[in-house]
């Protein structure tokens, strides 16, 4: 169950990293996950067993941001061209 808050957030992260420049998308995602991923561990509690659980959450956050860039991506009606031909 604690798992949910970064995986939600970094989908929410990666859908709207699609709305910035590409040349930007990885130092912001890069730092937003790893502010996310210590605001996860904290509010679950799990750095009072170790702070080691940062480790684990950090990457999820990131693997969910790309999961949902990628989707984002995928889902976008592609422009189509008029050409008037046929």
């Amino acid at each position: 169950m604690n798992e949910l808050f970064p995986i939600f957030c970094g989908l929410l992260l990666g859908s709207g990293l699609g709305a910035l420049r590409p040349g930007i998308r990885l130092p912001i995602g890069a730092a937003l996950s790893v502010i996310i991923g210590v605001l996860a561990t904290a509010l679950a509690g799990e750095f009072e067993v170790s702070w080691g659980f940062v480790l684990i959450d950090i990457p999820e956050v990131a693997l969910a941001a790309f999961i949902g860039l990628t989707a984002v991506r995928q889902l976008r009606p592609k422009p189509q061209s008029d050409r008037g031909g046929i």
